[in-house]
């Protein structure tokens, strides 16, 4: 009877330690027998002018699998976006589309026969999703514009003569002057000898004309270059080439600032019950199956007994 209530032990014992391996062992073949598919990435991205959508285009060939495209939600911008529909689009053999693109290029001239040597009459662009063609220049949105300016400063210089002094005395000449709008400082003064005589043909002395020299600066500015603006219109269009467009759009959502954390100092310490609860759910159900065995016990002496 020893015998059978130590095996009872040794079978429960045993069961419970295989159990998790059991079923990790289960979840690791699940996993394995599932492989991914391979990611596909968007041929072009559109995001609507108040970031509440998103739609990411998928031009996939006969061997690449839609379900690669990813559906997980993301987060961009301050929106977190949610997959809310997948739409399939058969393209055509030949798609096509009117197209204008806006050039902008920089000019020292604001001349228009040298603004339009910098402008060919047609040009080859490709768009964001992939169409091409050759676009003509529309000559009535050519636009030239001040791109900036700067400015020069230059020495300038002005004289005045001061005739019949009495004397060189520096005293009675400006020190400063205008000219032009502009304040010249006097810089240098030349003296010059006048021998003048009175109406009766009697010398009265020597006089002196002084020639003064101001000199001062004068600032100008000047246009440093141009910026030139110019349409280009026309047909673009591609050959699909046997694919087919998926069209996956997301759903965008503000995201919420998250609230502040409480003061840990001031915040209840929650208790975690599963501390208690598993454990006492292990012992009583290793209690249920000795008790168990030992009611089979005394069942079987009690048997023996009246025997």
């Amino acid at each position: 009877m020893k015998r059978k209530l130590a095996l009872c032990a040794a079978v429960l014992c045993l069961t419970m330690a295989l159990s998790p391996s059991a079923f990790a062992a289960e979840s690791v073949v699940i996993s394995q027998s599932s492989a991914p598919p391979e990611v596909c990435y968007p041929t072009s991205v559109s995001r609507s002018e108040d970031g509440t959508e998103i739609r990411k285009y998928y031009d996939l060939g006969p061997e690449e699998d839609p379900a690669g495209i990813p559906r997980s939600d993301f987060e961009q911008d301050g929106f977190r976006y949610t997959l809310i529909d997948l739409l399939k689009q058969e393209l055509p053999e030949n798609e096509s589309r009117q197209h204008t693109e806006t050039v902008s290029l920089e000019s020292k001239s604001k001349d228009m026969e040298s603004v339009l040597a910098l402008l060919p009459q047609e040009k080859e662009f490709i768009t964001e999703d992939g169409l091409s063609g050759v676009l003509t220049l529309q000559l009535d949105t050519v636009q030239v514009e001040v791109a900036g300016y700067g400015s020069s400063t230059r020495e300038v210089s002005a004289t005045r003569s001061y005739p019949n002094l009495a004397s060189q005395d520096t005293a009675n000449i400006p020190k400063t002057i205008e000219d032009n709008g502009r304040t010249l400082t006097l810089q240098n003064i030349s003296w010059q000898t006048d021998n003048t005589a009175n109406t009766d043909g009697y010398a009265m002395g020597d006089r002196f004309t002084a020639v003064a020299t101001y000199t001062g600066s004068a600032t100008s500015s000047y246009v440093t270059g141009y910026t030139v603006t110019a349409d280009y219109s026309g047909t673009v269009s591609r050959i699909a080439l046997n694919k087919t467009r998926y069209v996956a759009i997301f759903e965008g959502t503000a995201i919420e600032p998250l609230a502040p954390l409480p003061d840990s100092d001031s915040s209840p310490v929650q208790f975690n019950w599963a501390y208690i609860l598993v454990p006492l759910g292990v012992v009583f159900a290793a209690g249920g199956v000795i008790g168990g065995c030992l009611l089979y016990k005394r069942k079987h002496e009690s048997e023996e007994e009246s025997e």
